[in-house]
């Protein structure tokens, strides 16, 4: 289904937390989503197939990874990411802010923008909005994100305030420049601006101020889940999010744990990305309805049971434990496959189930008898 312009319609309430659909120009996803992480284009060990049939309406895919290798305009040639992956479902890309952030090694940041080295083969770079543009939209996914300045945790106020500054003067640059371009060669994609801040809730309602004047048609919350304490997250999440106009996407960018999803969907975020489901699902452990679950050890070697009792995944109506431990020890990928898919199955289930309980104006007992459960059992 193609879906043309995008648009966010508001399609119920219970509480604050909400239900919409968003439409794009390869089709609609419902929210509160999650999105799968796309490093490289393809979620690690999961494939296109898997992903539509676990559910997934949208995917994330990383704008510092792919300008690197295969490379824009290799994508461009090929037709945008979507083709390319052969995903005919909607994509974002984010701007390349946290990677660089995260590689703080690689890269040095000023005013203008960042320089940084590949962490492939050690080359010089520089982002800047415009470049990261650009880049974006020869990717070409239905949702693209403005450059911005991530902050650690701890931050002191003033690397703070420097970095919600940087963040709003990238994205006006950023918003002209796609305006341009978008008035020689109209595109339907949809550049969504981020909010910083750190911890500093001064700070954050600036932040959120200087953001929404340039009128995005989305927004999201960057800078949190770096490190601060679940309690500070959650007071600073529900702060930032009044700012937020209601008839407009949320996104909160990096929450992953499934407990902090409905703790967000709670405050109104209609969005989520993580590398969590399938990162974790690599190392030996993989989430399920009883909390987290760590098959790689022991006390898997004789258990029949299937990874998550509860979950209806081909993968746990098929294989135990013990099979996918021994796999996993003797180094064999489809271990990794195996965990994968179902984390990832698990996540979007639990999305879908988050949508029916608003549908039915349910979602704190929803939310309430999940949580009973998974954090007994954790």
């Amino acid at each position: 289904m193609n879906g043309g312009k995008f648009s966010f319609t508001l399609t119920k309430t219970c509480n604050a937390a909400r239900l919409g659909e968003v439409n794009t120009s390869h089709g609609q996803f419902h929210t509160p989503a999650f999105m799968p992480v796309g490093t490289s284009g393809a979620v690690k060990a999961v494939t296109a197939e898997d992903l539509e049939e676990c559910g997934a309406e949208i995917i994330l895919g990383n704008t510092y990874h792919l300008y690197l290798r295969p490379g824009e305009k290799l994508v461009k040639e090929k037709g945008g990411l979507s083709k390319f992956t052969s995903w005919n479902k909607p994509m974002l890309t984010d701007s390349g802010g946290f990677q660089i952030f995260s590689m703080q090694d690689l890269s040095q940041t000023d005013d203008d923008g960042v320089n940084f080295r590949s962490h492939h083969d050690g080359s010089l770079h520089r982002f800047y909005p415009e470049k990261v543009i650009e880049i974006e939209r020869d990717l070409g996914a239905d949702i693209i994100m403005s450059f911005d300045q991530c902050v650690g945790y701890p931050a002191e106020y003033k690397d703070a305030e420097r970095g919600v500054q940087r963040t709003f003067n990238w994205a006006r640059k950023g918003l002209e420049h796609f305006n341009l371009l978008e008035e020689k060669n109209s595109t339907n994609i949809a550049l969504f601006g981020i909010v910083q801040g750190s911890t500093y809730k001064e700070l954050r309602k600036i932040s959120a101020e200087q953001i929404l004047s340039l009128n995005f048609p989305g927004y999201a919350i960057g800078g949190l889940a770096v490190g601060e304490p679940d309690r500070e997250l959650e007071d600073i999440l529900a702060f930032t999010i009044q700012y937020l106009p209601s008839d407009k996407p949320r996104y909160l960018m990096g929450m992953g744990y499934p407990e902090d999803i409905l703790m967000a969907v709670s405050y109104g975020i209609d969005m989520f990305d993580c590398v969590l489901p399938t990162r974790n699902a690599r190392t030996g452990m993989v989430f399920t309805s009883e909390g987290p679950m760590v098959f790689r050890n022991a006390d898997c070697t004789e258990d029949d049971r299937p990874l998550d009792p509860n979950c209806d995944c081909r993968v746990c109506q098929r294989y135990s434990r013990s099979y996918i431990r021994h796999l996993y020890n003797q180094k064999e990928i489809t271990a990794l496959i195996l965990a994968s898919y179902h984390s990832s199955y698990f996540y979007q289930d639990l999305m879908r189930k988050i949508r029916s309980a608003i549908a039915h104006g349910t979602f704190a007992q929803f939310r309430a008898a999940f949580l009973s459960r998974y954090l007994r059992m954790k």
